[in-house]
């Protein structure tokens, strides 16, 4: 992928435009912030590693970015306009006798917000991308705030069986949540260099597992498998691209579950879709996309046209209604998206924060966000 230094405005511009440039020049010295992935650790026999760094697949048709100079001004000194509710977000509050009480003899996708999801999968809990903290920032006093509560604590979660991370970004990586669950969760899941991260943040580094693209692990019955993804990392101005992006494949039982983490649209989704043979229900990303940067998020046109390529069953919409990371309105991803899946007769879950999706089973979606402003 062509160098886009400028996609880093998905979140740390956002924290200049609100007078915080500090907090992005002095992540470095942030807990959690300052472990550069990949450090210590070579990864010279991974394909997607060289000069370096850590690289996108090939793609004749990758989009030209803006240059950062043009994002970063953008994000300081453009309007914004509907990016952020009026209204509240509807949020169903849970409890663990509530999903203790879900069937155990299939799987289960609960929305806790953006791109965090808590799985249960048969009759054991995953996190995936779990943000619990008010802001996806490297520091709790300034950037994107979240626009309504997780519909469950923190410290009120079950017992959770494993972890599975996208990527290193504040928005899908978040210190507190990880400095609570180190001790007890038995496995994390992530991209190549990622271990890193979380050993810093104290997690032991024989339960993490790092994968490469197409690399499978299983634990207590379920297959994960890191699959490409077109995007980026880096979690302070200097370690770009020092850890690996991923895509990911659950398979529990005879059921198949993908998640898309952040990507530009791509080859990889039909590739994807070719080994797999097709999921039961996909979790595709629907939100902060812009002209400025269309090689790392989709629009909502891109994200249907990947759902198609996956050959999935239900398009459920993640990485929107939670935190404002671009300039388009809030409400813009979950409108288009209802509108392109009507049209193309796709099974659309677009659920209620909290709401839980029985991966297989008939259900009614909802516009939820029709009446709010």
């Amino acid at each position: 992928m062509a160098e886009d230094p400028g996609s880093q405005g998905s979140y740390l511009p956002q924290l200049l435009r609100r007078g915080t440039a500090l907090a992005a020049a002095g992540c470095a010295f942030v807990a959690g912030c300052s472990a550069a992935g990949g450090g210590e650790t070579r990864y010279e026999n991974s394909p997607q590693f060289k000069d370096g760094g850590f690289h996108n697949m090939a793609n004749p048709d990758l989009p030209a970015q803006a240059s950062a100079w043009r994002i970063w001004s953008r994000f300081i000194v453009g309007s914004k306009v509907d990016t952020v509710p009026v209204d509240p977000i509807p949020v169903k509050p849970l409890d663990k006798a509530a999903l203790d009480a879900l069937d155990t003899k299939t799987n289960h996708v609960v929305r806790l917000g953006h791109s965090s999801h808590l799985l249960k999968l048969r009759d054991k809990y995953w996190l995936i991308d779990p943000v619990f903290s008010d802001r996806a920032s490297p520091v709790q006093w300034a950037g994107p705030k979240r626009f309504h509560k997780t519909p469950i604590a923190l410290e009120d979660l079950p017992s959770i069986e494993g972890v599975i991370l996208s990527h290193d970004h504040y928005d899908h990586l978040d210190v507190a949540t990880i400095e609570y669950l180190s001790k007890d969760v038995k496995r994390y899941f992530v991209p190549l260099g990622v271990r890193s991260r979380l050993v810093a943040m104290g997690v032991p580094a024989e339960r993490v597992t790092e994968l490469d693209w197409w690399q499978s692990a299983e634990h207590d019955g379920v297959k994960l498998t890191a699959t490409p993804a077109q995007h980026f990392s880096g979690r302070t101005l200097g370690d770009r691209d020092r850890t690996l992006w991923a895509s990911w494949v659950v398979q529990s039982g005879d059921q198949r579950i993908f998640y898309s983490g952040d990507s530009g649209y791509f080859p990889g989704f039909r590739q994807i879709g070719e080994r797999f043979g097709g999921f039961d229900i996909a979790l595709m990303e629907n939100g902060a996309y812009d002209s400025m940067w269309p090689a790392v998020h989709m629009t909502p046109e891109q994200s249907v046209q990947a759902f198609e390529d996956l050959r999935g069953k239900v398009f459920f919409s993640v990485h929107n209604s939670t935190f404002d990371l671009a300039f388009h309105a809030w409400r813009d991803p979950l409108d288009r998206i209802a509108a392109l899946t009507e049209a193309r007769k796709i099974e659309l879950a677009t659920p209620v924060i909290g709401e839980v999706v029985t991966v297989g089973a008939a259900r009614t979606n909802t516009r939820w966000w029709t009446d709010l402003r």
